[in-house]
């Protein structure tokens, strides 16, 4: 089953959220690179609008990015 892959920049069109919001949650480990496409990085549609959803509500409870990573990937 091949993966719906999306690009940083419809990222930023479909969820509203800034190119610099992309690359550190990238940097930082909540999202990762499924593919690259000459200088182009793509990631997992499913995985990227689960992480989202899940990042946003937490940072409405009061989680810092730190404890957020450590509840989604254990780091």
């Amino acid at each position: 089953m091949k993966k719906n892959l999306i690009s940083a920049k419809q990222i930023i069109e479909k969820y509203n959220i800034t190119y610099q919001t992309i690359n550190h949650y990238t940097n930082f480990g909540l999202f990762s690179v499924m593919a690259k496409k000459g200088n182009v990085r793509m990631y997992d549609e499913v995985k990227i609008k689960e992480r989202l959803a899940i990042i946003s509500k937490l940072v409405n409870e009061g989680y810092s990015l730190r404890l957020i990573r450590k509840k989604l990937i254990g780091i």
